[in-house]
């Protein structure tokens, strides 16, 4: 094999495959459920263990950052080229409850190596992907000759993702100083698939709110006062009924202003994707795919604003009938954003249009929860095209481009950074995030750490 820089990470690579390999199955071993309070003390253990192993890859500086619940780890290790970017890499070190009654064939905290795959806790979300950082960047000194990256490089992993990172925002805004970069990489996320290299460009924002309709101060009989006052079942029902139009469009007034179209060029590139409608109909346990019209599904679920109804309900709802007016409704929505939609703005419209359904003699509360925004970064940004080379000169294959339909912290650091949010994660569909036999296939982990060695030069020659 020739000694070009790419022969030369995947040599390093290689050669330190199995002690990677082995300083990750210890750390799958330590139990950082942030969900269970019982689990404490294993992800304080965890951040510790993560701020050992950032200082023995080489990193000159490395801190546990408390926060009201778990703990983050914060590495950094400057570029000695004064102009070099400055990049940030997100990630997360606590994960999911898992028990070997779940479904687990094996105990979900003691990692196994099976066909090429590492079944643990975390493996994939998100152990794995942060860890791949670790060598990555010892890839890229090896394979560069250099002392120190190519760029000014720090990372931070919070300790609460799995909780809904309820500090997060906070701790970013605290920190915004030592957080301060050109580019936020999160390595929370994934491919399409195992043959299908991609990079997400975007993840979609998040508001939610409950509306609690209140009518007579208790059930009262349907036959004696029924037709004579307002019933709040029926008011929440014609609510829901006006969320929407015929053509499957949110219908609040002003929802859709300032939202970004996608171009002929996004939609071609999403085409390219080897989509099976039928297939992801399955994955979906549903019967047939609905929504806004004149968009594809990969379109909605990615690329357009959506309402959703979380949850109903209101009256007697035990077996037989029970003929009342019942004293109270409630509904649950949440409503997915893209970029180009402000959380605030978009929940007072939803707000004003609420209040305009319920009819007199309705009391309401209309109760939001913390809101996410939207994010996405432009196909042309150099960054991005970085991203998209790194992983091409890695994986030997054209990378296509995916967005993500949900929505995470990402978003934070870019409002609060400033910085555009670029997506670089290797998991599959089949890692089975959340569920039992989570694994991460190996040879995608490697990938990532071949990816992430190219990438820190790629980033560094980027146009600014």
């Amino acid at each position: 094999m020739s000694d070009t820089p790419d022969s030369a990470v995947r040599t390093y690579t290689e050669q330190h495959r199995t002690a990677f390999l082995d300083d990750l199955a210890e750390w799958l071993r330590i139990p950082s459920v942030s969900a269970q309070p019982e689990h404490d003390g294993d992800v304080r253990r965890s951040a510790e263990w993560l701020k050992d192993k950032f200082a023995q890859t080489g990193f000159p500086v490395t801190e546990i950052w408390e926060t009201p619940g778990a703990p983050a780890v914060f590495a950094e290790w400057p570029s000695d080229d004064p102009d070099a970017p400055v990049v940030l890499v997100y990630g997360h070190h606590d994960v999911q409850p898992a028990a070997r009654e779940d479904g687990w064939h094996t105990d979900p905290f003691e990692p196994v190596i099976r066909d090429g795959r590492m079944y643990g806790r975390g493996a994939a979300d998100d152990k794995g992907q942060v860890f791949f950082h670790t060598l990555g960047v010892r890839a890229h000194l090896a394979a560069t000759g250099r002392t120190t990256p190519a760029v000014h490089l720090k990372l931070l992993v919070e300790g609460e993702e799995e909780s809904g990172s309820p500090h997060f925002r906070a701790l970013a805004e605290q920190r915004a100083g030592r957080l301060a970069a050109d580019v936020v990489i999160v390595s929370d996320t994934g491919m399409w698939d195992e043959s299908t290299p991609t990079v997400c460009t975007g993840m979609r924002g998040l508001a939610e709110c409950e509306i609690e309709l209140h009518g007579p101060g208790h059930d009262i009989h349907s036959g004696s006062f029924g037709g004579a006052v307002p019933n709040p079942a029926t008011a929440v029902a014609r609510l829901v009924a006006a969320l929407h139009d015929t053509q499957g469009r949110v219908a609040v007034p002003g929802f859709y202003d300032g939202v970004a179209e996608l171009t002929d060029t996004e939609r071609a590139l999403f085409a390219e994707l080897p989509f099976d409608e039928a297939t992801w109909l399955r994955t979906a346990a549903s019967q047939a795919t609905a929504g806004e019209a004149g968009y594809t599904t990969l379109e909605r679920i990615w690329a357009r604003p959506t309402a959703e109804v979380n949850g109903i309900g209101g009256g007697y709802q035990g077996a037989g009938s029970k003929t009342v007016i019942p004293s109270s409704a409630l509904v649950k929505l949440s409503f997915r954003l893209v970029a180009g939609q402000d959380p605030e703005r978009v929940q007072q419209m939803v707000r004003k249009w609420a209040e305009e359904q319920i009819p007199a003699g309705i009391r309401h509360r209309i109760t939001f929860a913390p809101a996410t925004r939207p994010c996405l970064t432009p196909l042309d940004h150099p960054a991005l095209q970085a991203v998209a080379r790194a992983m091409g000169r890695a994986f030997g294959k054209k990378i296509l481009f995916t967005r993500e339909g949900g929505s995470g912290p990402a978003a934070d650091l870019q409002d609060v950074l400033g910085a555009p949010v670029l997506f670089l994660g290797i998991s599959v569909p089949s890692d089975g995030w959340h569920g039992p036999d989570e694994k991460v296939e190996i040879d995608l982990l490697l990938k990532g750490v071949e990816t992430a060695a190219h990438l820190w030069g790629e980033l560094a020659a980027a146009p600014r």
